[in-house]
């Protein structure tokens, strides 16, 4: 399912004007990546590719509004889309969104470790989290802690969409391993999710399969 959304041409004086105050989050080489305007909101820049790649037929700020798209069809918990961006002037296409409120598993994990009976809880929400996005057909290349957000709520929910494709079927056996070793990439962050087993017991448990690390 593909947005209806408009891609709107963005002249480089309105560009300025709406990146006003912004904080920049994230740039490499080529320039700003993700910025933080002052209201709360982002504006995710994306730099054009070449004519031969596939992005130059679908962009990834389409891929990541209409992934946002199927991940609220799918009642999983993600940013809100404000307008879709093509920016000529500095070769960029941009997506303006609000955030999803709440804080990575990522910076949750480093900044304030929960207590080890909360920690078991959490792996088990995990586990249980991931398999449903399996279940619902979702497969997130760029699934790990930074992109898994708990909200005020208690739920988790995604963030940082673009890299994600969706089915109509729940992932097969092979597609779903390969995404939990994408999950379970990162030492550190692999070790706490599987220290007490809670994590793969719940995915086992939800979905159906019986997968290991």
């Amino acid at each position: 399912m593909r947005t209806q959304a408009a891609l709107h041409s963005l002249g480089y004086e309105d560009y300025l004007k709406l990146r006003e105050g912004a904080l920049v989050i994230e740039a490499d080489r080529y320039g700003d990546k993700v910025l933080l305007l002052p209201d709360g909101s982002y504006i995710k820049l994306f730099r054009r590719k070449r004519l031969l790649s596939s992005a130059a037929f679908y962009p990834y700020v389409r891929r990541f509004a209409d992934n946002v798209q199927a991940l609220h069809a799918r009642g999983i918990p993600c940013p809100d889309i404000i307008a879709l961006y093509r920016i000529p002037h500095i070769e960029r296409d941009a997506v303006h969104y609000r955030p999803l409120v709440g804080e990575t598993l990522r910076r949750l994990l480093k900044q304030t470790p929960p207590p080890e009976a909360e920690a078991c809880r959490l792996r088990e929400q995990i586990g249980s989290f991931v398999a449903r996005l399996h279940r619902l057909g979702v497969y997130f290349r760029s699934l790990h802690l930074g992109n898994i957000v708990l909200t005020p709520s208690g739920e988790l929910g995604l963030i940082d969409v673009a890299d994600m494709t969706t089915r109509q079927r729940a992932l097969g056996y092979l597609l779903r391993k390969r995404n939990l070793k994408h999950l379970l990439r990162y030492p550190e962050e692999t070790a706490w999710l599987c220290a007490d087993g809670k994590f793969l017991t719940s995915y086992n448990h939800a979905s159906g399969f019986k997968l290991s690390a």
